[in-house]
């Protein structure tokens, strides 16, 4: 179980996101002139080289949207232009790419921070430069939109590359794609002229995501934990009927892959923030605020308290709660994870995403009356990156293009790199646990200077 420190403030991280972003320019520079767009998009680090591995090509994305945090973290202007260039270059084909539900991944991590990077007045306003990026961002909300699945239950979902039965609890996560482009004011405009709402199928998703992919400890099958979250759901694509859980990358439907739970973790809390932004009268139509936020918020609090209760002491992951191995390691719960053992791999992309996600439920519920509640998850989360932004897990050295080590991608298909001396992959990184380490960092550096972040815009 991860123990909180109590006393962590965000300023006590200082120290550490200097040393961060001192050692992601570099990273980011490196990569820059080693891999060949040709080959495919980078996804992780083997022997601490980013090495390509096509699949759906998700990782573009936060390969140029980690120069835009760069930037924005350090006013450097060679990441900038990186990120500028290689989204102008490079990211076009993701606006309109109809087989995958990656869209918040790869656009919003690059049109979208060049957009709120413009909002914000951190780079210089352009009229052309500016409707490229809206148009892009109203283009992906659209596409990511139609990937819709209908339930028999009155709501639909965005269903996964996988198929129209497939449900993935990643998806939370890239309803950021959907949540800009209703902001931008697109409508998904369907057969006949019929006009899709885009935020009403976000919110759609929200309650079937909730529904099935989070457990409440409710009886609902014999593994029924609160807080586990099932990878993937999956429905009977003829009459919408929900058939099992099943698991790609966990170990099995009934244990839960860490990054799953995290992706819930974050996802839930940040579109409670979008929420917010959203007048009551526009919500009535799809429940009303009470309703829509009590679900949003049972499923963060459930998904947060299991990662808390699920976690070795400092806080980073196994890759799998219910991984096999685990059994050879007595303890291995109440002790700091160990990324160098012989039985299962920690995942550090896991932390970088779950830590942010909790300290923004904390924040959410302080704004919202709960500060007691509060407190706990955001120090839970500082508690987390305080062990993430230093070794073994931060990369300090100069030959090892990620920023943070000890990632893990699919460990059921071996897709990871294992050293000659190792028995499960350690040691090396991927270009989402990079860029989340580097929007959690940012995160907290705006949260020092009293500046809160998020994907839509900032408020002081």
């Amino acid at each position: 179980m991860l123990r909180i420190n109590q006393e962590l403030r965000s300023s006590d991280l200082a120290a550490r996101l200097e040393r961060l972003w001192d050692l992601s320019g570099r990273k980011i520079v490196s990569i820059e002139k080693t891999t060949a767009t040709t080959h495919g998009s980078p996804v992780f680090t083997a022997d601490g080289h980013y090495t390509a591995h096509g699949w759906t090509e998700w990782t573009q994305g936060f390969q140029y949207g980690s120069a835009l945090l760069h930037f924005d973290a350090t006013d450097d202007a060679e990441a900038l232009e990186i990120g500028r260039n290689g989204t102008r270059s490079h990211m076009a084909s993701h606006v309109t790419h109809m087989g995958v539900h990656d869209h918040g991944f790869n656009n919003v991590s690059t049109y979208g921070n060049l957009w709120r990077l413009m909002n914000e007045g951190r780079i210089p306003e352009s009229a052309w430069e500016r409707e490229f990026y809206e148009l892009a961002l109203k283009c992906s909300g659209a596409v990511q939109a139609r990937r819709w699945s209908k339930t028999a239950y009155d709501r639909g979902f965005i269903h996964s590359f996988n198929g129209p039965h497939s449900l993935f609890a990643d998806t939370v996560r890239t309803l950021r794609s959907l949540a800009v482009a209703w902001r931008l004011g697109q409508v998904l405009m369907e057969e006949n002229d019929e006009r899709v709402d885009l935020l009403g199928r976000l919110i759609d998703h929200l309650h079937v995501t909730a529904r099935y992919s989070v457990y409440y400890g409710e009886g609902r099958d014999a593994y029924d934990v609160r807080g586990r979250v099932a990878h993937e759901s999956v429905f009977n694509p003829i009459d919408g009927q929900y058939r099992c859980p099943n698991s790609q990358q966990g170990y099995a439907p009934f244990t839960t892959w860490t990054r799953g739970l995290a992706w819930i973790m974050l996802g839930y809390p940040e579109q409670l923030e979008f929420l917010d932004t959203v007048d009551d009268g526009v919500l009535d139509a799809f429940g009303g605020r009470d309703e829509i936020t009590a679900m949003m918020v049972r499923a963060a609090r459930a998904a947060c308290d299991f990662y808390i209760q699920s976690t070795p002491s400092d806080g980073i992951p196994y890759w799998d709660t219910g991984a096999p191995g685990l059994a050879q390691m007595p303890d291995w719960a109440d002790r700091p994870a160990d990324p160098f053992n012989d039985h299962e791999p920690v995942d550090s992309s896991a932390a970088a995403i779950g830590a942010q996600g909790l300290l923004r439920l904390g924040r959410w519920l302080d704004d919202h009356g709960q500060p007691d509640d509060a407190a706990g998850y955001r120090q839970a989360g500082l508690t987390v990156l305080h062990t993430l932004f230093d070794e073994p897990y931060l990369s300090t050295d100069p030959y090892h293009q990620g920023l943070l080590l000890h990632s893990v991608y699919h460990r059921p298909n071996g897709w990871d790199h294992v050293a000659r001396d190792a028995r499960v992959p350690c040691g090396e990184s991927s270009m989402w646990g990079d860029y989340h380490a580097r929007e959690a960092a940012l995160y907290v550096q705006r949260l020092i200077v009293d500046r809160y972040h998020t994907f839509f815009g900032s408020a002081s």
